[in-house]
């Protein structure tokens, strides 16, 4: 077998301990490993000449990414993950007892297990390299830091910034952790090892000194201080998880444990909540959307399909989306980005729209002025189809016109080469119908993006009936580049993401007519775990956007998808949203003192209703939300998705389903199908056929099946 771990020695006295795990493109954290590193260091301990250690790795691009995810799925209770959690303590406890210096050379991704591993080590150095980033991400996972993170990252950097680094799971890159104390140096990658043997000879050095602001030095400094901290960090979190999350009020009272009552006790603190989170419902959820995204990236979208390599790409419209299409593909894909609109305002508007997002880079010194301009140089202009002819692929974003986009097909045909990719972004148009005007059908392909496009992470990707399987893999290969999680849907009205809210906002709408005020409803879904409610969405999204939707889904997909009647009444009295500065929330007030958001009290009257609260927040939530599942499942039996998985990746990266429900999929195998049912049918009884319960929902209530098996 292969180790893990080599130990080579210097003339000078120091060791090189190299980790490079074997058959692996990154180095991850394994139990199987410990037995492997206690050997080490008691081979390191007995030998007298052994004057200093240096911890790198032997991979190009990465240090150690993180523990391997797949081992706490093994731990079949909690007691198997608190002595994971504690066996990992052992080992790092023993490598910081070393009595001579340890100093960690890191170089590409130290995330989670591999932060914990390197601040065991009494020193750290890091290259100034872009793939350096320093982190703690478990959060995101639905766990802590179960390494020791806990107590020793608040003591090396302060509490108040290893809280956020923490709660948030944000990353560093070098030249903040050298700021913060988190690293004693920062190097270029050509002379990493030299100076971390440097340091290694020069000895042990105390850690540097965190500036801190005056309050953070005031507050940290006494244990009345440090609770104010405390408190009020628990009570960021509970606002912004709203109690759906247990992870961050778990990492909170390590630190607070630890700080108090010493490391020892903040060790047996950190296991024992480590356990109960790695067995609880919210990571278990959490860690099946990161194995399903990892599968995905994979797959090429079409079985035994290869992607051609896209090299150049034309985006059709100059405007919000356009503009953003372009700006990813530029910055994220680094593929040269040909923009055409038919105003010179249209393509001033797409340049100024990459240039903010690069710009607010440079500001945050997260890059140089000259990388800046270099990006924008790949993003060129034209009025007219000149310096297309060579395009890979072609991005339409123009408006929601049939007879526009026919008329974008036909031009890309004549002006492009055979094999040219036509991408659709069509919120609601069937591709089958974008493609009537193509003489090659095959290469027309629907790429969904969502507002804004360089943060919303999903694409859906249709494809229709003549769609060719090399069209698929090169799409999704091209979204892929772009920073995104393509899912491939097939074609239909709606497709998948919008499909299924346009049921969930509809719900919302109904109960909004029957009297609940926009912020209970807003306040509800919130609660239940959107990031926004559904009230605030369509302000955002626009009414006059959902108007349009609305009546293609019913024409396609039946009665259900009819809209309540309060689109026409709010767009009779120009309500378009957010857009429009007039929808259900008050916008453009400068007054300060007002930092949430108002709603516009007047709406009510349009809408002929007066407000109440008098349903149960749990009860709107519900009402909305199975609506959403129902329809969700319909699209799995019609094939608009290939898989519960696909269907839950797009829910949450596409409308932001609670992750921490693991998606509709997941939620409905938590729910019980036959639970489901009797709430879908409860409503039927109620409010109609628009909540009866589809077919296979019924035949899994009735055979007592699941999607998901565990």
């Amino acid at each position: 077998m292969e180790k893990t771990f080599n130990l080579t020695r210097r003339e000078d006295g120091i060791a090189i301990l190299t980790m490079d795990v074997p058959g692996e493109t990154m180095n991850t954290l394994k139990a199987q490993f410990g037995p492997e590193i206690s050997e080490i260091l008691a081979e390191i301990k007995s030998d007298p000449h052994i004057r200093g250690l240096v911890l790198i790795s032997g991979k190009k691009d990465s240090f150690v990414a993180g523990a391997d995810i797949s081992m706490l799925d093994a731990c079949k209770t909690a007691g198997d993950a608190k002595a994971l959690s504690q066996q990992g303590h052992v080992v790092f406890n023993e490598l910081e007892a070393l009595k001579i210096p340890v100093v960690a050379a890191i170089h590409g991704a130290c995330l989670g297990g591999g932060l914990e591993l390197a601040l065991a080590c009494h020193q750290r150095v890091c290259s100034d390299d872009g793939k350096t980033m320093l982190g703690v991400p478990e959060v995101q996972l639905g766990l802590l830091p179960g390494g020791g993170g806990t107590q020793r990252l608040p003591r090396l950097v302060g509490i108040t910034t290893a809280l956020d680094m923490m709660l948030t799971g944000k990353q560093i890159r070098p030249k903040q952790a050298l700021k913060m104390g988190l690293v004693n140096d920062v190097v270029p990658q050509t002379i990493l090892l030299q100076t971390a043997v440097e340091m290694a000879l020069a000895g042990k050095r105390a850690p540097k000194s965190v500036k801190k602001s005056l309050v953070n030095q005031l507050l940290e400094g006494t244990s009345f201080g440090r609770n104010i901290i405390f408190d009020q960090a628990t009570k960021q979190v509970e606002k912004k998880t709203q109690g759906n999350y247990p992870a961050p009020a778990k990492i909170i009272d390590c630190v607070r444990q630890g700080i108090a009552k010493g490391m020892q006790k903040g060790l047996e603190v950190e296991a024992s909540h480590f356990a109960e989170l790695v067995v609880s419902k919210e990571s278990e959820a959490l860690r099946s959307i990161f194995f399903a995204t990892t599968e995905m990236k994979k797959e090429t979208g079409a079985e035994g399909a290869t992607a051609r390599k896209v090299k150049k790409a034309v985006i059709l419209g100059g405007g919000l989306m356009g503009g953003g299409i372009a700006s990813v593909t530029t910055t994220k894909a680094k593929i040269p980005v040909r923009v055409k609109d038919i105003s010179e305002k249209g393509l001033s508007n797409a340049l100024s729209y990459a240039y903010k997002l690069l710009d607010k880079g440079v500001k945050r010194r997260h890059m140089t002025p000259a990388a800046r301009d270099n990006l924008m140089a790949l993003m060129t202009t034209t009025t007219e189809y000149k310096g297309v002819k060579d395009a890979d692929i072609v991005v339409e974003a123009v408006f929601e016109d049939l007879a526009l986009k026919h008329q974008m097909v036909k031009d890309i045909e004549r002006e492009c080469g055979e094999h040219t990719i036509f991408a659709s972004n069509t919120s609601s148009l069937p591709i089958s119908q974008i493609a009537e005007a193509a003489t090659r059908p095959e290469n027309v392909i629907g790429l969904h993006y969502f507002s804004p496009v360089e943060k919303m992470p999903l694409v859906e990707v249709i494809a229709h009936a003549k769609t060719s399987p090399e069209t698929i893999a090169t799409t999704v290969a091209f979204a892929r580049k772009q920073g995104k999680t393509p899912i491939v849907v097939q074609d239909g009205a709606g497709f998948y993401v919008n499909r299924i809210l346009a049921l969930y906002m509809n719900e919302a709408a109904q109960l909004l007519l029957e009297g609940q005020s926009v912020e209970h409803l807003d306040k509800a879904l919130v609660k239940f775990g959107f990031p926004v409610g559904p009230i605030t969405l369509l302000d955002e999204v626009g009414i006059d956007v959902g108007a349009k939707i609305s009546p293609i889904l019913e024409k396609e997909l039946g009665e259900r998808f009819k809209a309540p009647a309060a689109f026409d009444k709010l767009l009779s009295d120009d309500r378009k949203g957010r857009k429009n500065g007039k929808g259900f929330y008050r916008y453009g007030q400068k007054d300060s003192s007002k930092k949430a958001k108002v709603v516009d009290e007047s709406v009510y009257g349009v809408l002929g209703i007066k407000p109440s609260t008098n349903k149960d927040a749990e009860a709107v939530a519900e009402r909305c939300v199975v609506q959403m599942l129902n329809e969700a499942v319909r699209c799995l039996d019609d094939g608009i998705i290939a898989s519960p998985r696909d269907g839950d990746i797009g829910a949450i990266f596409g409308i932001g389903f609670p992750p921490f429900l693991g998606g509709p999929f997941h939620y409905i195998d938590t729910l019980g199908a036959a639970n489901l049912v009797r709430i879908l049918e409860g409503y039927q009884s109620q409010f109609g056929n628009r909540f009866e319960p589809c077919k296979r929902l019924k035949m899994m209530a009735q055979d007592n099946t699941r999607f998901f098996n565990r």
